[in-house]
């Protein structure tokens, strides 16, 4: 009897396992626990969005962006050449999306705005994290996830402006790390506060787990730079009304101005620059990808960020990879 309630346990686990993975290659495919709060419609939708959310009434991330398709967009990640091998994975990335869905990352609006922010993100991470440049095996586009740290970095990014606020660890560097990079004592700092980890001290967490690599990522893709600003989010997914000084700036919703708002005058506001349009490249090939197409993107205008007024000047907050 008590092999049989072990063998019972472990069975129980196994399915527990397989349901909060959502399987290799299927949808979560779970109904929503629906009621209505103050006349308005809220689900749950088990571990991928759970909290009762207006979003969690949508399709989520799984629904429609499955394991062959992370493998498509990021097809070299794994090869010998590659920095992270066997680093990034699609589990870690559900898995860290499950936070933010209930917020709306990819959950905001209907299925096509949830790929296209999907393909949005991941083509910022791709761009940052690719080491594909001049590697004509798959094209430079197919390499993303190459990285999950700074290779040879130049200094320990501590600032001590922030020396009572975010102090730096002695002997830790806060060089580059993760899915969009994070740079600097004060960055870990906040992202750690978020996040309720101790990045200020151990950064290195970062590149030692993907799912917190990602989750970082998206919370960065979330989160407005300062106050009164907008968040990446927001201004792809129409969250963001543009004031009269943004249309006198140029600044108007879509994928274009989510690098203005994450790296400011570092690609925006510089006219036809490389590292903009490499950004722009990786989001219209992962469109592709996906199956949607990069029609969906939009014009030219909405795409670039070249003539936009820059939301903020560089800093050492915005770093490239």
């Amino acid at each position: 009897m008590e092999a049989r309630n072990c063998v019972l346990a472990t069975m129980a686990l196994l399915i527990l396992v397989v349901a909060v993975n959502g399987g290799d290659d299927q949808p979560s495919s779970v109904k929503p626990l629906v009621k209505i709060v103050k006349g308005k419609k809220v689900c749950d939708k088990g571990w991928e969005c759970k909290g009762l959310s207006a979003y969690c009434c949508n399709d989520t991330i799984s629904d429609y962006f499955q394991t062959y398709q992370f493998e498509n967009l990021f097809a070299k990640r794994n090869t010998p050449v590659a920095h992270a091998v066997g680093f990034w994975d699609y589990h870690s990335f559900i898995t860290a999306a499950a936070v933010y869905q209930p917020h709306g990352f990819g959950t905001t609006g209907g299925k096509l705005t949830g790929q296209k922010e999907v393909a949005a993100f991941l083509g910022h991470v791709g761009s940052k994290t690719s080491c594909g440049y001049g590697v004509a095996t798959g094209g430079p586009l197919a390499w993303g996830l190459c990285y999950n740290k700074e290779m040879s970095p130049s200094q320990s990014y501590c600032d001590d402006y922030y020396k009572y606020t975010y102090p730096c660890t002695p002997g830790v560097s806060y060089h580059g790390r993760g899915a969009l990079p994070i740079y600097w004592n004060y960055n870990y700092g906040k992202a750690g506060e978020a996040l309720k980890i101790d990045l200020l001290n151990h950064p290195e967490y970062i590149e030692n787990n993907a799912t917190l690599a990602f989750q970082a990522a998206i919370w960065k893709w979330m989160t407005p730079e300062k106050k009164n600003q907008p968040s990446a989010h927001d201004v792809f997914v129409g969250n963001w009304k543009p004031t009269k000084n943004d249309t006198l700036s140029k600044r108007v919703p879509g994928f274009g101005i989510t690098m203005n708002v994450l790296y400011g005058d570092q690609v925006c506001g510089k006219g036809d620059d490389e590292s903009m349009n490499n950004i722009v490249s990786h989001y219209l090939y992962y469109l592709d990808l996906l199956g949607v197409g990069r029609e969906e993107a939009g014009p030219h205008e909405v795409l670039s960020c070249a003539e936009q007024v820059p939301f903020n000047q560089a800093s050492s907050s915005s770093s490239s990879s």
